[in-house]
């Protein structure tokens, strides 16, 4: 740490040399600018540098190294773990750096780090152009896509990583580097799914699949019809096209006009299927689930951006999430999911989710997580810190309760402060030490360590 006379002199040139805005404890706007998503998380960085471009991000990455400062870098926001503030670090914040440029003729788009995904989603909507976004619109794009990505159009257009086709990064020297098939293919590798170990992402290249059309189907039941709901919806998946994806949920009915009164403020099972695709082709696709007994129903074409809002929760919540990545759906799978749902907290905005998998995946890079059948979550989204310990003991319960049908692998964007081998697990053992061997040559010094992190070989 640099004598305090250094630091603001320092903190001084920051100010004016960045074309976005600087701010310390005391400013005006640093409480909402250190705020996150997760409302579990309350960190008081020494810096904010709010990013107007990549000479901003240089510069910032070089003062925190001139004053030996820890570095956060904030995109969207939404780690459950919290890692994109820190508590007297420097915190290099993307968010005014969300520009997107639609490159239609190469079917890409050019996509700054800061960008959430709705954004995204937004911008190449009008372009009938689509790719695999995360299924909350807040999330930021590179946080989602370096950390593995998945999203309701896995099946058809493959996992958010399938789709990067290139990365500009600030690295812990404060220079820029390009990242591609052909450009430096080694830290390419690791980016798909080593996350921010290796810079700051300033801008990402990713591919946009054509999307005329975009459908779902929502199917209510009673909790205690979710087994056999769940069961349809598995042999859905396993027989039907790679247009239709989708989710089970159990949840706390919300007050909209497809939720009967008599659900409101219960807890309810709901199966939806997405399709990329046309109205009439879903509703024969979902015949077999229409034919249950059900409490309500909706088959419609709905705008991809406008889906990819629907689970999302306003900020200022408490949040804890567990995943992981299952070898199949058998039965008995079902019935233990189903059965931890009567413990889950109601009326709050928790879910515990069920959702189909699929993509050609990306063969050798380290997401060993593709190739699974189906993932589980449980999030828990609250407001009354009365409800911490219940929330978190429905959410370990679900983890124990499908264990014998986990692989073990997990997207490190959805581990929290689990340990070290939480993070092995998202990455893969044998990757581990090809990995730490690029952040060795990129980050040597562990610059960029407030992550699930990478020590340098």
């Amino acid at each position: 740490m640099a004598p305090l006379s250094t630091a603001g002199a320092a903190l001084a040139a920051l100010r004016a040399d960045l074309a976005g805005d600087v701010l310390a404890p005391g400013d005006p706007g640093y409480d909402l600018a250190r705020t996150v998503f997760n409302a579990l998380i309350d960190r008081r960085p020494a810096v904010i540098a709010q990013c107007a471009g990549t000479a901003d991000v240089v510069r910032s990455v070089r003062f925190a190294r001139d004053l030996d400062l820890k570095i956060a870098v904030r995109g969207g926001g939404h780690c459950i773990a919290g890692m994109a503030v820190n508590d007297n670090g420097v915190v290099v914040d993307l968010r005014r750096m969300h520009r997107v440029a639609v490159r239609p003729g190469s079917a890409s788009a050019r996509v700054e780090g800061g960008t959430p995904t709705g954004h995204l989603d937004r911008v190449t909507q009008p372009h009938a152009l689509a790719t695999t976004g995360s299924r909350y619109s807040a999330a930021g794009v590179a946080g989602f896509v370096l950390g593995g990505g998945s999203g309701w159009l896995d099946r058809a257009f493959g996992p958010a990583v399938d789709n990067l086709l290139d990365v500009e990064l600030v690295t812990a020297d404060a220079t820029t580097v390009h990242a591609s098939a052909e450009d430096d293919p080694e830290l390419f590798w690791a980016l798909h799914g080593g996350g921010g170990n290796f810079g700051v992402a300033t801008a990402l290249t990713l591919r946009l699949h054509e999307l005329p059309e975009f459908c779902v189907a929502l199917v209510l039941v009673r909790p205690e019809a979710g087994p056999e709901a769940i069961r349809v919806q598995r042999d859905l998946m396993a027989t039907g096209p790679p247009e239709a994806g989708g989710a089970a949920l159990y949840l706390t009915g919300p007050p909209e006009p497809f939720v009967p009164d008599h659900l409101v403020g219960t807890l309810l099972c709901a199966v939806l299927v997405t399709y990329a695709g046309g109205r009439a082709a879903l509703r024969e696709l979902v015949r077999p689930l229409l034919a249950l007994p059900h409490e309500a129903e909706v088959v419609a074409a709905v705008p991809y951006a406008d889906v990819q809002c629907m689970l999302d929760d306003p900020p200022g919540l408490r949040n804890h999430c567990r995943a992981g990545y299952l070898t199949g759906l058998p039965d008995e799978l079902i019935d233990a999911f189903c059965a931890r749902a009567r413990t889950m907290p109601v009326p709050t905005a928790c879910r515990q989710m069920l959702f189909p998998l699929g993509g050609t995946g990306c063969p050798g890079y380290p997401v060993p997580h593709q190739g699974a059948a189906w993932a589980v979550h449980a999030c828990g989204v609250w407001e009354n810190p009365a409800d911490d310990l219940r929330v978190l003991q429905w959410a370990g319960d679900l983890r124990d309760d499908v264990r014998p049908w986990r692989t073990g692998a997990v997207r490190v964007s959805l581990v929290g402060d689990e340990g070290r081998d939480r993070v092995v697990a998202g990455l893969g053992t044998g990757n581990l030490n090809r990995l730490a061997r690029v952040k060795r040559r990129y980050d040597p010094d562990n610059v960029f360590r407030y992550n699930h992190n990478i020590a340098p070989a």
